[in-house]
């Protein structure tokens, strides 16, 4: 990989990462309702890439329901979840986003495991299970909505294999268009003070939305899908673990996230697990890149 574009997937990974804080803060500190602060941020996004949104992607109802999935569903259960849960438990529960892939891929696409992706699979699931669990089986429920978070985007990403190639910017365009809707309409249902939480939050909320729509959503994606259309999936996958570690080490200088022995040692094991249904041998299929916040 040259240098410039290596430069380029850390200055991508680190952008992640500071997303992850930053919408911690947004939800968790600032108080503004998840849904709403989700749909913002789509409205944003849909606003900037509408100039792409055609022609329609075929067949309609998959990129429909991929958009709900990857959109929606995705973030709008990672920021509910990010309310109680810490930046640094939330990174590492996501990753369980890699071998929920690999899994559905099997049922779905009809795809095999090798041993070596099985052992990552249960290194990685090993890992996020000693993570959630808290001592004495009590479970965290933030991070139960982070775990439905991975699955969301998990099913997506499948769903989206089953599609002929869709262009990032006009991905984003209907992942924004089929996102800001449903998150809208539940946002009003059930939530309330949106507009107090916003004006109590005052100019860093606005630049807050404004960095997670266009310089995360629209930039970093973006670029992420130029260095694969450069890179194989199997050097950048590995790489992209910067993204969970930058968020841990972010969480702790930011957010005051604590790190005990347990958190430690289910990081190492999950990091690990994904690091190895990652890396793949020659010929075998490439596990899709989960999204980030």
């Amino acid at each position: 990989m040259r240098l410039r574009d290596f430069a380029l997937l850390v200055a991508i990974c680190l952008t992640w990462g500071f997303s992850n804080v930053l919408s911690k803060v947004v939800v968790g500190t600032w108080h503004v309702p998840p849904l709403y602060f989700a749909a913002l941020r789509f409205a944003i996004v849909f606003a900037v890439t509408i100039p792409w949104l055609l022609p329609v992607p075929r067949p309609v109802w998959r990129i429909v329901l991929v958009g709900v999935l990857m959109g929606a569903g995705n973030f709008a259960l990672l920021f509910i979840g990010l309310q109680t849960a810490s930046p640094s438990m939330a990174a590492v529960v996501i990753q369980a986003g890699v071998p929920i892939t690999t899994l559905l891929s099997v049922v779905i696409l009809g795809e095999r495991i090798h041993w070596r992706r099985g052992a990552g699979i249960a290194l990685t699931l090993a890992g996020v299970l000693l993570v959630v669990w808290r001592p004495g089986l009590v479970i965290s429920h933030g991070l139960l909505f982070v775990l439905g978070a991975a699955f969301a985007g998990s099913l997506g990403a499948i769903m989206m294999k089953q599609m002929g190639a869709v262009a990032p910017l006009r991905f984003q365009a209907w992942v924004g268009l089929t996102a800001v809707v449903p998150l809208g309409i539940a946002s009003a249902v059930f939530e309330d003070r949106q507009w107090q939480a916003s004006i109590a939050a005052g100019w860093p909320f606005l630049a807050a939305i404004l960095f997670s729509a266009l310089v995360v959503s629209v930039c970093a994606h973006t670029a992420y899908y130029w260095l694969i259309a450069r890179y194989e999936a199997n050097l950048l996958a590995p790489l992209t673990l910067m993204t969970p570690l930058s968020t841990i080490a972010l969480g702790v200088a930011i957010t005051g996230d604590r790190l005990d022995a347990r958190m430690i040692l289910g990081s190492v094991l999950a990091l690990a697990g994904v690091l190895v249904v990652a890396m793949r041998r020659s010929g075998a299929p490439i596990v899709e890149a989960q999204e980030h916040a």
